[in-house]
């Protein structure tokens, strides 16, 4: 009986060398989010075989780096925008009665849903609810005193 045989273990590398392929790595994952598919970061570090947080390692030591992953990341976002007008202006599936397919409808909608919740979450201020407060142009809104009360638990 043999034994079977074990991979030869990779060479140790010392702390602070770089990747063998890490450059080839960076640019398969800033692809894939911004031009190869739209992948999310986690998704292309898969693809790329990298773990994520060594990607994040990558980017916020190196300032070049994040520069590049913000591009990407800016280009996810508007593909994602793209992707929920695309579902938007998707006409309604019909059922084989010729009616409208509401199941197929109501995907649609959470799909939407679904990217605009994530696009106002990565992009706030662009994707984002808006709240706006004002006041009456001849009665303004104004902060008059803010009273500061403590109130010590058990004593009435």
């Amino acid at each position: 009986m043999t034994k079977p045989k074990q991979k030869a273990a990779a060479p140790k590398r010392k702390p602070g060398t770089p990747h063998p392929d890490k450059n080839q790595k960076i640019e398969i994952v800033l692809d894939l989010m911004s031009t190869g598919g739209a992948q999310s970061c986690y998704k292309a570090c898969q693809a790329a075989g990298v773990a994520i947080g060594t990607f994040y390692e990558w980017v916020n030591s190196d300032a070049l780096l994040a520069e590049r992953y913000a591009q990407a990341r800016n280009s996810l976002i508007e593909h994602i925008a793209s992707e929920a007008m695309a579902i938007a202006d998707e006409p309604a599936a019909l059922l084989p009665t010729g009616a409208i397919d509401s199941a197929a409808v109501q995907k649609q909608r959470l799909q939407i849903d679904t990217r605009k919740w994530l696009l106002s979450k990565l992009a706030p201020k662009k994707y984002g609810d808006k709240i706006e407060v004002s006041g009456d142009a001849e009665n303004p809104l104004a902060i008059k005193t803010i009273e500061r009360v403590v109130v010590k638990h058990g004593e009435s």
